[in-house]
């Protein structure tokens, strides 16, 4: 058989990703995984966590090359090797780190495919850290060595050539949902809220995210913490956690913010039966998305699959759409002020019974995981056979 007519199924891909603690990047690549019809293994740089447990209970092997840091150069001839090693047709690689070491470590192997998914990228920050002109160098001058490079968004692919990368060298794959996964179920809501000490009848505001600075949480427990009849339910784990806990107690408002803690979605096959991220989001009356800056807002997208109502500062995955394709969802400011006045509106709609949850809106399934992975498997399969990097 030709090279040119090897089926898909033969193909051999090696994913570098810089951690697998949970994330949105992270869970992404899991869920792909489950989708793309190619053999493959899993490299993370650091950080072994929650997700690479899932992904090889899911039956793809991970290995964990052990990097202590961003300049343990080090880690080049190790990855170099295990690339050599696995005589692997594609390396792709995710967020930043292992984009920068990923893609040289794959040329200097002889691997001819290399593509990268820019995940993180937003207007200011590149997955939480200011943008400089170094990161811009360094990413740039290893995107070079690559076959091209993946946007999850229009947004982000505008970014990428704003930032010099080559048009012709960018492709949109969107980040993807199991919708069906997301849909409102009252007996999971019921439960949820059970298990979380949560009362039937209360008024529930949610965010999901990593709890970083970038996120703005601290503004989202504030705005609650003014609207005495609500509650705050976020999902996610992070560095601010405990600041989070002292501005709730601050504002008078500790026995009113819950912080679940991060929640590996799709769970783990045969995991504890805690409420997983579908069931959390059925508990919450309201979604609220703070953050300004984002390379796709994937959980406001799972929070309009569950038929929440959304209020957000920042969702590149709804700009791309048409403006009345989303009614349940509205761009609202980031500030203090601006959140509290969402959530008071909402308030006083749910209390004059008009905040019934709406149906999840048709564009949720332009977002469906199987059909960004077919994208990524033609993305694949061009790159495998199309002209050798010079």
């Amino acid at each position: 058989m030709s090279e040119t007519a090897r089926p898909h199924r033969d193909l051999k891909v090696l994913h570098v990703i810089t951690g697998l603690g949970v994330g949105g990047a992270e869970q992404q690549l899991r869920l792909l995984l489950r989708y793309l019809p190619v053999r493959g293994r899993v490299v993370t740089l650091t950080n072994p966590g929650p997700v690479a447990d899932g992904i090889e209970a899911d039956g793809t092997p991970v290995t964990h090359l052990g990097m202590t840091g961003n300049r343990d150069v080090g880690a080049l001839p190790r990855l170099t090797r295990l690339i050599r090693q696995g005589r692997y047709d594609i390396v792709h690689t995710h967020l930043y780190r292992a984009c920068v070491y990923g893609r040289p470590a794959a040329r200097l192997a002889g691997v001819r495919s290399v593509v990268a998914t820019e995940h993180s990228l937003g207007d200011a920050q590149i997955e939480g850290r200011p943008l400089s002109a170094g990161t811009r160098a360094l990413y740039l001058a290893t995107e070079r060595l690559g076959t091209s490079t993946v946007a999850v968004s229009p947004s982000v692919a505008r970014r990428l050539a704003d930032w010099g990368v080559a048009p012709s060298r960018i492709r949109v794959v969107p980040n993807g949902i199991e919708a069906a996964r997301f849909a409102f179920d009252p007996l999971a809501r019921a439960r949820a809220r059970s298990l979380l000490g949560l009362p039937v009848d209360a008024f529930v505001v949610g965010g999901v995210g990593r709890l970083v600075a970038g996120k703005r949480f601290d503004r989202l427990v504030r705005a609650v913490a003014a609207v005495p009849e609500a509650r705050l339910l976020l999902v996610g784990e992070g560095e601010r956690r405990t600041e989070l806990l002292r501005i709730a107690a601050e504002c008078g408002a500790a026995g009113r913010v819950l912080l679940t803690g991060a929640v590996p979605d799709p769970p783990e096959r045969g995991a504890d039966r805690r409420p997983d991220l579908p069931s959390l989001l059925a508990a919450m009356d309201l979604f609220v998305s703070a953050s300004p800056d984002e390379a796709f807002g994937l959980a406001v997208v799972e929070a309009l699959a569950a038929g929440l109502p959304v209020r957000y500062a920042a969702c590149p995955a709804l700009d791309d759409l048409p403006p009345d394709a989303v009614p349940a969802a509205r761009r609202v400011g980031s500030s203090v002020a601006e959140l509290t006045a969402a959530v008071k509106d909402f308030a006083r709609q749910r209390a004059a019974g008009r905040s019934e949850r709406p149906a999840p809106p048709e564009a949720v399934h332009r977002y469906d995981i199987a059909h960004s992975a077919e994208q990524l498997l033609s993305l694949y399969q061009r790159a495998a056979h199309g002209p050798a990097l010079p």
